[in-house]
Formats: structure tokens, sequence, C-alpha cells
């Protein structure tokens, strides 16, 4: 995963209501409710066995190791409360937009006469509700990180470095290195 897919998981994660379940075999029962039943997978999205899918299930295994623990955080704060996050996601996508606030350096493809060094910039801008749309849809649809990058750098070089259109007309910006992104919405 990229920087910019971790800040949309965060993202999303701000918008449950309850906390996920803490214990193992709760955190398994909820997996196995998200797999419809099945152990087979719950046990290839953790990287484990079937049988100790079902051991915790059965409640015989009760204390999981670091990496196993590790991995069932990250897959139950996905699994967690799938529909309050597709509400506040569609809310984003159709009405609000999201706000993206990152220290990046930013390249540019600029005319002649024109500066067009990168340098890094802190940026908080909000984006319309279409490149929300486009970029929960591109995630959805498995875009890798460079694609994601590319939406993000269109959404920043219209609204912001071109103001909607009101200066710099052939700017084309590019995000080459990101130190921290962070999006809400």
């Amino acid at each position: 995963m990229g920087d910019i897919d971790d800040a949309l998981d965060r993202a999303d994660l701000e918008h449950v209501t309850k906390p996920p379940p803490k214990t193992p075999a709760a955190q398994m029962r909820l997996l196995a409710r998200a797999e419809k039943g099945s152990t087979k997978a719950v046990a290839r999205r953790l990287g484990i066995s079937r049988r100790q899918v079902e051991r915790y299930l059965a409640g015989t295994a009760k204390h999981p190791r670091p990496a196993l623990k590790a991995a069932l955080e990250r897959e139950v704060a996905k699994a967690w409360q799938p529909r309050v996050r597709q509400q506040a996601r569609k809310k984003a996508a159709t009405s609000t937009g999201l706000t993206i606030e990152t220290r990046a350096r930013f390249g540019y493809t600029a005319p002649i006469g024109t500066t067009d060094d990168p340098r890094m910039r802190r940026l908080t801008v909000h984006l319309p509700p279409e490149y929300a749309h486009r970029l929960f849809d591109a995630r959805r649809q498995g875009a890798g990180d460079a694609q994601l990058r590319g939406i993000v750098a269109e959404g920043l070089q219209e609204i912001y470095f071109k103001d909607s259109g009101r200066r710099a007309d052939n700017l084309e910006v590019d995000i080459t290195d990101i130190d921290y992104f962070d999006v809400s919405f």
C-alpha cells in the first residue's frame, strides 16, 4: 500500500461509531462473518492455517503471536462497520468532497521563462466531490499508488495551482515525493 491508500484507510476509520472487538476470538468471529463463514478465506487474509482460525473460533487458542495480532488488528479495521464507512465515502463523493493535507515535492511542467524546479510544499486543500469520486472509484478498482497520486496531483493542479482556471493555464503538476499525506472527508 502507498501513502494515499494508507491515508484513505485512516480517514475511513474516523467515521466508525463504535470501537472494534478487542479479543482475538471476537475479532476472528467478525472476520468469519465478513467472509460469510469461510475459515479458509479468513486464514488466507491473515496468513495462517485454516485450523488455527478454527481454534480461535472454538476458543481453544486465545493468545496470538505478535505477527498474528497485528494482522488481526489490520484486517478487523478493514472489516469493521463497512456500511458506515461506505456512507461517509458516498457523501464525500457526491456532496462534501475531501480535504487533503500534505507535505510533498511537487514537480511542474510550465511554459518557457517560468521556473519548473520541483520544491517541497505544505498544502491543505479542499477538493470537490468529483475528485473524491474518482479517487474512491480508482481505489475500489485496485489502482496503484501511481494512479492515485495522479488523481490527487490533477485535483491539486486544478484547484490550488491553477485556481480553478483563473491562472497558469499550461501548468502541469506532478507529486514526486511525499513526506506526509492526510485525508479527511
